[in-house]
């Protein structure tokens, strides 16, 4: 899937929404990507992961990575649905008191190599997150693989980000918000 196709796929099942909101790093922003919506299609979520799986495969060989995690909201469907292409088992990450854990008997093997996906990243907190649970535990993160890169490549992580879409959507601090300044109403959809 080229970049074009995952926008017009996004655009089709109205999951590039526009407005204003307050994306999870606290930015302001114009456009949100409601992954969920696109995600909701079964045929579609499979298609995505199967190319995302794809990117990993070629770049980095088919026996790279033996488990994937995501941090749960968002990143589930997406890496259940890169697990299922790989072949690999999948576990998720998901809050408590704020924090990512691990539950649910989940565990991270020593020497295990990981792949973390996720259906979103902007600034790149949640990825970074989930890599630290699966380092502290003595895994392996081999790359890090999300629907869409908000940043256009500039999220700061440490390990090969693959992605179907980059782009870089505006965003504003709260304090430099245009949107806040013209009395438009923030939304909070949801992630």
């Amino acid at each position: 899937m080229n970049d074009r196709q995952v926008l017009q796929q996004f655009r089709d099942s109205g999951a590039l929404l526009e407005g204003h909101f307050e994306l999870r790093s606290k930015l302001h922003s114009p456009h949100y990507f409601q992954c969920a919506l696109v995600l909701r299609d079964p045929e579609v979520a499979e298609r995505m992961g199967r190319a995302l799986a794809e990117q990993v495969v070629g770049q980095l060989g088919a026996d790279s990575v033996e488990e994937v995690i995501a941090p749960a909201l968002g990143g589930l469907v997406v890496g259940h649905e890169v697990a299922r292409a790989l072949k690999r088992p999948f576990i998720f990450a998901e809050k408590e008191n704020q924090t990512l854990v691990l539950r649910r008997g989940f565990r991270i093997a020593s020497g295990r190599r990981y792949l973390v996906a996720e259906d979103v990243v902007t600034r790149g907190g949640r990825v970074q997150e989930t890599i630290a649970i699966v380092r502290q535990a003595g895994g392996i993160v081999m790359a890090a693989a999300v629907l869409v890169d908000r940043s256009a490549g500039q999220a700061m992580l440490d390990v090969p980000l693959f992605r179907l879409l980059a782009m870089a959507p505006v965003t504003y601090s709260p304090e430099a918000c245009p949107l806040c300044r013209q009395g438009i109403p923030l939304t909070h959809p949801g992630s």
